[in-house]
């Protein structure tokens, strides 16, 4: 799968951290980085998980969205589901 220039573009800034300045300025732009990442990966699998939605409600089967997204049908059912780990996380009940 082509890396979208948004998502390279993330992947580069997070390389460059360790490229400039001594060892503790380093450590602390990389700490800072550790610190804050949970909150925006948990962002990033709820605004995943919206667009999943999205594209089954505009009628796409789960096989489709993923082969789209290069992953299991299965792991389509869970994200929309919002099951993020599937080896600990039981899916939510049915309302």
């Amino acid at each position: 799968m082509a890396e979208d220039e948004e998502v390279q573009r993330v992947l580069d800034a997070i390389d460059a951290l360790s490229e400039h300045g001594d060892a503790a300025e380093r450590a602390k732009r990389l700490t800072q980085l550790l610190d804050e990442l949970p909150g925006r990966q948990s962002k990033a699998r709820e605004l995943r998980q919206q667009a999943v939605r999205e594209l089954r409600d505009e009628g796409m089967t789960l096989r489709a969205i993923g082969e789209l997204l290069d992953i299991s049908f299965g792991r389509v059912r869970q994200i929309a589901d919002g099951v993020t780990n599937p080896r600990t996380q039981k899916r939510p009940a049915a309302e």
